[in-house]
């Protein structure tokens, strides 16, 4: 099946009183992004998830950051997946199925991926003494499993990300991030083996 251009697209606004988020996303775009969450670390994990995904990706973001980023950054994490989820429509000819392996300088990160339509977020493997480490001073390391299980939740996908090893922790949530990014290309890929057919013995995902 050949997905013609602009049609798996999602568009998901939500605004509370924390947050104020708007995601755009076209699941056959060539990796143009332009995000804005106001969590500079943010901005660079989200940059790098669209352009490894390819996925043409637009986030604007505002929140409560004069507390925490926690509610800008897992709110905007929870409209991702539900973009994801609205561009991904019946997921008829899609692989479903993807994993990567990314290395990135000392650090190894893996990510595997079922667009399963069932909820289920796994993480293993980052280390302990990160959890009270703020990334750039904007970022703590501990809302990369806010982020990772909320894009699960609201996606409605089956996820797990395992670090093999890593020291920085900027390598190590980037590498989860990219990791996470090429098992989503993978899964959602046009399957020519699969056309016009859903991948599931159900029928429906």
């Amino acid at each position: 099946m050949t997905f013609q251009p602009g049609t798996r697209i999602g568009r998901v606004e939500r605004t509370t009183r924390e947050s104020s988020v708007l995601v755009e996303l076209d699941l056959d775009g060539t990796g143009q992004v332009n995000i804005d969450t106001t969590v500079p670390f943010y901005d660079h994990m989200l940059t790098a998830l669209g352009t490894h995904a390819a996925f043409d990706l637009r986030v604007k973001s505002t929140g409560d950051t004069h507390i925490d980023a926690h509610h800008t950054v897992e709110d905007t994490a929870i409209v991702l997946g539900q973009a994801l989820r609205q561009a991904l429509g019946d997921k008829k000819g899609i692989r479903r199925f993807g994993d990567a392996w990314i290395p990135m300088d000392e650090t190894l990160a893996h990510a595997a991926v079922d667009v399963s339509g069932r909820s289920y977020c796994v993480m293993t493997g980052e280390p302990e003494q990160y959890n009270s480490f703020t990334i750039g001073g904007n970022y703590p390391f501990v809302l990369n499993r806010h982020v990772f299980e909320s894009l699960a939740f609201h996606s409605q996908i089956n996820l797990h990300t395992r670090v093999i090893h890593g020291r920085d922790p900027h390598h190590i949530a980037e590498a989860q991030y990219k990791a996470i990014a090429r098992a989503l290309r993978a899964a959602v890929e046009p399957d020519p083996r699969f056309t016009g057919v859903v991948p599931s013995t159900k029928g429906a995902l």
